[in-house]
């Protein structure tokens, strides 16, 4: 018996196998081919549909017959979600998996590490190597429920919740999760914590892969002007952190990995402990990674407060007195930062004529004077804060004796990513 691991896999034995979840969860399975995609609508096998050719579900239980599986069928891929859609998965006890021949012999058993905000797990797939099948483990998430799921699988699910149905004529999708496995084995090793994919990660990348394919060059913005960050924004994913990998010429999504784990910034960028979520396009030799965090609650007032608290720091080492937080000053940053986003402006003069000093007034500071750092592209208040230390205008303001009280604003999206702006007052 294997006791698996995320990546790990066993080799299964000739017949009919069972595969088991035990516990509150619904029981899904897809039947691909080599290339993870459904063939159809038969293919897909859940609570409302639950037979097909070679597989049938009952409850907690998977029968799957590898031998009477439809005619180039060489996966079955293994899910579950809550069984009471209310309930969140990182709720329930760990699913575990349980393999075992027709006559009861156990043959794996698979935990995988518990969810966080993922709402369907992938379990693990049955595949065909030559004559033979095996079962590898995955334990990747979704955080779009079942749909999300089926679309990944090139599975179209209607509106009103019926059986989903085969997406034809749509154009280029992108890559199956397959890729993830390396991906969280790789930051597995690093000691990151897994990431999970994200369609509208997934829907960005493929927009901007073929954004840049149409116009023949890499770059963070396509040939109609619009760039990777604003694609993902009106997907509707909010974030506090992203990164991104823009390459061309890989064939395969294998390829593309192997190129980014080459690389020393871009494997940085892999393994960063601080994303949760992935999404992978491709157009033709054009490929697109996005990796986030999403905008949870309290990360705007953690990402402000770290920024003043390496403010002071900066201060503290030039024997200057900390500055205070200001409620006004903050909104007033705030604002600023997410009126950049939305009007796609770099400036600390706003398209409405308002300075800094106006903003600040408007918010309801009353500070005798007002000074003010912004910038564009920093990926963390580390790298911001050092940023501006290393620019002599912004390192004045930082270290001005004279101003007393700081508010700070932050806002994913717009061209460049993030915006940040760091308010002063006296």
């Amino acid at each position: 018996m294997g006791e698996l691991v995320p990546g790990g896999n066993v080799p299964l034995p000739p017949g009919v196998l069972i595969v088991r979840v035990p516990g509150p969860f619904d029981v899904c399975a897809l039947v691909t081919d080599d290339g993870g995609r459904v063939r159809g609508d038969a293919d897909f096998v859940f609570f409302n549909q639950p037979s097909a050719p070679g597989a049938r579900l009952s409850g907690d239980t998977l029968t799957v017959d590898p031998g009477a599986l439809r005619a180039g069928a060489t996966r079955v891929t293994v899910a579950v979600s809550p069984a009471d859609q209310g309930t969140p998965l990182n709720r329930l006890p760990s699913p575990t998996l349980h393999v075992t021949t027709e006559a009861g012999r156990l043959l794996a058993r698979f935990s995988p590490p518990r969810p966080r905000e993922e709402s369907v797990l992938l379990l693990a797939e049955l595949y065909r190597r030559g004559p033979d099948w095996k079962l590898r483990a995955l334990g990747q998430g979704y955080t779009e429920g079942l749909a999300g799921l089926a679309r990944d699988f090139g599975v179209e699910v209607t509106d009103d919740g019926a059986a989903p149905s085969p997406a034809a004529g749509d154009g280029p999708r992108p890559e199956a999760p397959s890729w993830l496995l390396t991906v969280n084995s790789t930051r597995s090793r690093a000691g990151s914590p897994p990431v999970a994919f994200e369609a509208r990660l997934a829907s960005a990348a493929q927009a901007h892969a073929a954004a840049m394919a149409a116009a023949g060059r890499l770059g963070v913005e396509g040939g109609d002007g619009v760039s990777v960050y604003q694609r993902l924004t009106r997907t509707g994913y909010a974030y506090v952190r992203v990164g991104e990998h823009l390459v061309s010429g890989p064939r395969t999504a294998e390829e593309f990995l192997d190129h980014c784990l080459r690389r020393p910034q871009a494997l940085r960028t892999l393994q960063d402990a601080a994303f949760t979520h992935a999404g992978l396009g491709r157009a033709g030799a054009f490929w697109t990674a996005l990796w986030a965090r999403p905008l949870g609650p309290g990360d705007l007032a953690r990402t402000e407060a770290e920024v003043v608290a390496l403010t002071n720091r900066e201060r503290a080492a030039a024997g200057l007195p900390p500055l205070a937080g200001d409620p006004a000053l903050t909104r007033a940053a705030q604002a600023h930062s997410a009126d950049m986003v939305a009007r796609d402006f770099y400036a600390h003069t706003a398209p409405d004529g308002s300075r800094p000093w106006d903003r600040a007034a408007a918010a309801g500071a009353a500070r005798r004077s007002i000074g003010e750092n912004i910038a564009c592209g920093q990926r963390s208040p580390a790298e911001v804060v050092t940023g501006w230390m290393n620019s002599p205008g912004h390192r004045a303001n930082i270290l001005a004796p004279g101003f007393t009280h700081i508010g700070v604003g932050f806002a994913g999206g717009g061209r460049a990513g993030t915006y940040w702006t760091q308010l002063f007052g006296a």
